[in-house]
C-alpha cells in the first residue's frame, strides 16, 4: 500500500477542464493525485506536463466505456490505498455542432460514454469509497435546457423524487430508441443528445446520493453534479467563454468540500451555488 493513503482520481484528465482539475487538486489535496487517461501516451504526457510543474500526480489507464478498464482501476486503488477519497467523472465526449453524423449514431455513442459508461464508474468505485469521501460528477446546464424542452410526461419523470437507478437507465434507453426509429421528437425528446446524456447525469446524481444518505449515513459521502460552464477545451471550441482553469474552480470546491460538510448532496452546482435545476422546467418560478 502507498505511504500516502489519501487518493484523488480524475477520469479524463490528460486535457482540458480534466487537466486543470488534476492540476488543482496536486496542488490543494491533501494525498495523491491520480490522471486517468484513456490514451497512456497522452496521459502519461500530461503527467510530465505537471511534474515539469513541480507537482507529482501518478498516472493510471482508464477508458470508461471498457468495464474491465474500470475494474482494473478498482482494483489498483483498493491495493494501493485501500480504496478512494476523492472521485472526479469528468471523461465525456460531444459531438460539434456541425458534425453530419446521423443523430441516431450520436444519440448511441454519446449516451454510451456520457451516462452509461460513467455509470459503471460510479457502480465499480463507490462501494470503495472511504467515509467522508466526495463525488463530483461534471455535467452541464445544457441537461437543464434538454429537460426544458422535454414533454410534460418526461419531465415529471425525470423530476419524481422517487425515480430509481433502473426507472433513469430506462429512460436513457428509450431515447437512444426513440433516436434509432426516428421518433424521438414525436415521443417528447428534445433534438440534442449530449443535453439528454447530461440530464441523464445530473438525475443520475440525485440517485446515488440518496442512495448513499441511505445506506452509509454515518460515513457522510458528499456526491454532487457540476456544471463547469462554457469552456475553451477541445469539445466546445473557441465557443468556450472560460478558460479551463475557471471550469475546474466548482468542480475542486466540491471535491475539497471539509469533513464535516453536509451539503450541497446529490445538487447541480454551477460557479459554487445550488441550481434548482428543476423548478423552470417545471413551470414555477425559483
Amino acid at each position: 500500500m502507498s505511504s500516502c493513503s489519501r487518493v484523488a482520481l480524475v477520469t479524463g484528465a490528460n486535457k482540458g477542464i480534466g487537466f486543470a482539475i488534476a492540476r488543482a487538486l496536486c496542488r490543494q489535496f491533501s494525498g495523491d493525485v491520480v490522471l486517468t487517461a484513456r490514451d497512456p501516451a497522452r496521459g502519461r504526457a500530461a503527467v510530465q506536463q505537471l511534474q515539469a510543474e513541480g507537482l507529482s500526480p501518478r498516472f493510471h489507464q482508464l477508458d470508461i466505456d471498457d468495464l474491465q478498464s474500470i475494474r482494473a482501476l478498482r482494483d489498483f486503488l483498493r491495493k494501493e490505498y485501500g480504496g478512494l477519497n476523492v472521485l472526479v467523472n469528468n471523461a465525456g465526449i460531444a459531438f460539434k455542432f456541425d458534425d453530419p453524423t446521423p443523430f441516431d449514431v450520436q444519440a448511441e455513442v454519446t449516451l454510451k460514454t456520457n451516462f452509461f459508461a460513467t455509470r459503471n464508474v460510479c457502480n465499480e468505485l463507490l462501494p470503495i469509497i472511504k467515509p467522508h469521501g466526495r463525488v463530483v460528477n461534471i455535467s452541464s446546464l445544457q441537461g437543464s435546457r434538454a429537460l426544458e424542452q422535454c414533454s410534460q410526461p418526461l419531465k415529471e419523470m425525470f423530476c419524481c423524487e422517487t425515480l430509481t437507478e433502473g426507472d433513469l437507465v430506462e429512460l436513457m434507453k428509450k431515447f437512444v430508441e426513440d433516436a434509432k426509429n426516428e421518433v424521438h421528437e414525436r415521443e417528447g425528446w428534445p433534438n440534442s443528445a449530449y443535453g439528454v446524456s447530461k440530464l441523464g447525469v445530473t438525475v443520475l446524481s440525485r440517485i446515488l446520493a440518496r442512495r448513499l444518505d441511505e445506506k452509509r449515513k454515518a460515513d457522510r459521502i458528499l456526491l454532487n453534479a457540476c456544471c463547469p460552464g462554457w469552456v475553451k477545451t477541445d469539445m466546445a471550441g473557441d465557443f468556450g467563454s472560460r478558460t479551463a482553469e475557471e471550469g475546474a474552480e466548482t468542480p475542486v470546491y466540491l471535491a475539497l468540500l471539509p469533513p464535516d460538510a453536509t451539503e450541497p448532496q446529490g445538487q447541480l452546482v454551477r460557479d459554487k451555488v445550488v441550481q434548482n435545476w428543476w423548478l423552470s422546467a417545471m413551470g414555477f418560478t425559483p
